[in-house]
C-alpha cells in the first residue's frame, strides 16, 4: 500500500470548514464539528491535518477522562509538562494559545459528552479565541444540543462524514493500492465496502496480495470472489 493521503469529498469539506473557522472574524465563534458513523475516515483525517499544519494540536480522549486528564492531554501536546493543579492546567493553555495561535482538534468527544467535561473546550475557545474542531461519533451532535452554550458556537461549521462516492473510491484506489484493479473490481469494491474507507483499506490489502500471489498485472472482480 502507497503511504499516500488522498484528499476525498469528505476531506474537502473537512478543509473547508476548518478554513471557515480559522479565517473567520473574531466576533464570530470558532468552533466545529465533524461526526459520522466510524470507518469513514475521521481520525486518520485529523491525524492528517495535525500532521501537515504547523503547530496544530490533536488530542484523542478515552472513556471515562476527566476534565484534568484531558487538560493534562493537551498540555503535552503543547509541549510542556502539566502542573499539577487544574487551574493551573488551564492557565497554561491559555498562555499557550495566546502567546502562539494554533488549531485544536479533540477526537472521540462522545466520552468528554458523557463526563460533562465537553464545557472546559468551550472555555479554552472563549479566553484564547483558537479554533476548535471536535470529532465524534454519528449521534455527537445530538448529545452536543445538551451543552446549549457550545452548541451555538458550532453555528459556523458542522460536518458530516459520509460513505465514499465511487468517484472516491476510483480515486483512493488508483493513488494507494500497489495492484491494479479492473473496473468491474472497483464497482465491486463499491458494493462491497459501503463506502466505508476502513474497509476500503482491507480490501485494497487484499487485492496486493491476491495480484502478487498469483502474479497478475491486473485484479478483477473474478479473483476477489474467488
Amino acid at each position: 500500500m502507497k503511504r499516500i493521503f488522498t484528499e476525498t469529498s469528505n476531506v474537502k469539506n473537512f478543509l473547508s470548514t476548518i478554513n471557515k473557522i480559522r479565517d473567520s472574524r473574531e466576533d464570530i465563534p470558532r468552533m466545529a464539528l465533524v461526526f459520522s458513523e466510524p470507518g469513514l475516515g475521521k481520525t486518520k483525517t485529523a491525524i492528517w491535518y495535525a500532521t501537515r499544519e504547523k503547530g496544530a494540536i490533536y488530542c484523542r480522549c478515552i472513556n471515562k477522562i476527566s476534565q484534568r486528564h484531558l487538560l493534562e492531554k493537551i498540555v503535552t501536546e503543547a509541549g510542556e509538562i502539566p502542573s499539577y493543579k487544574t487551574h493551573h492546567l488551564f492557565n497554561q493553555i491559555v498562555d499557550q494559545f495566546m502567546s502562539r495561535p494554533r488549531i485544536l482538534l479533540i477526537d472521540e468527544i462522545d466520552y468528554l459528552c458523557a463526563s460533562g467535561a465537553i464545557e472546559i473546550l468551550r472555555d479554552i475557545h472563549d479566553y484564547t479565541n483558537t479554533p476548535v474542531v471536535l470529532i465524534g461519533m454519528n449521534m455527537a451532535d445530538k448529545k452536543l444540543m445538551r451543552y446549549r452554550h457550545l452548541y451555538d458556537r458550532l453555528s459556523e461549521g458542522i460536518v458530516k462524514f459520509t460513505p465514499l462516492t465511487s468517484q472516491d473510491i476510483k480515486s483512493v484506489v488508483t493513488q494507494m493500492c500497489e495492484a491494479k484493479l479492473s473496473d468491474d473490481a472497483i464497482d465491486y469494491l463499491v458494493e462491497q465496502t459501503g463506502g466505508k474507507f476502513r474497509s476500503l483499506i482491507s480490501y485494497m490489502h487484499r487485492a496486493e496480495y491476491i495480484a502478487q500471489l498469483n502474479g497478475l498485472k491486473e485484479v478483477t472482480m473474478k479473483e476477489f470472489k474467488r
